[in-house]
């Protein structure tokens, strides 16, 4: 009887010792992987290397809903550091893209403004600061910027990129 005892005791506290573990495991904070994730390819290009940057463009955001410049004529294969500086006394972001992929974005940015993402081909830049992308264009074509925070977008703050063969 005693060796049956023991075994419940031993089950018990080893059931106890479980839903401890599993409930501590909710509550914890995974560090974030010490390699970051590869590029990964867009239709519009792939994240670019600073130190292979060949070229920087400094754009302005203004709260007339405007970007100057913007056009921008990029060479096939080029990789760019755009430097956005927010002039204006709003929140403005910069988000590269295909024309569908930016009213796909807007209209999802329209439906939860309070939305969170973090992609390479987005800058956040709050009011007096500056933010930076840097960008490889590897595939020929026509692209579009802009900043999809709801109104700003429907108000006509959009650029357009030119990626022309070397």
């Amino acid at each position: 009887m005693a060796i049956i005892d023991r075994r419940s005791l031993l089950l018990a506290t080893g059931s106890v010792l479980l839903v401890g573990a599993v409930q501590a495991h909710g509550e914890s904070t995974h560090p974030k992987a010490a390699v970051p994730a590869a590029p990964e390819q867009q239709p519009w290009g792939i994240a670019g290397e600073a130190r292979r940057a060949t070229r920087t463009v400094e754009l302005r955001m203004l709260d007339s809903m405007r970007f100057v410049p913007d056009r921008l004529a990029v060479k096939l294969g080029q990789t760019l550091r755009l430097r956005i500086r927010n002039t204006g006394a709003v929140l403005h972001e910069l988000v590269i893209g295909t024309p569908a992929a930016l009213d796909e974005h807007a209209a999802l940015m329209a439906r939860f403004p309070d939305m969170q993402h973090d992609e390479p081909w987005m800058a956040h830049v709050p009011p007096g600061r500056t933010g930076e992308i840097v960008w490889t264009f590897n595939r020929a074509g026509e692209f579009a910027f802009a900043c999809l925070i709801a109104g700003h977008y429907q108000a006509g703050m959009v650029g357009r990129i030119t990626v022309r063969p070397a």
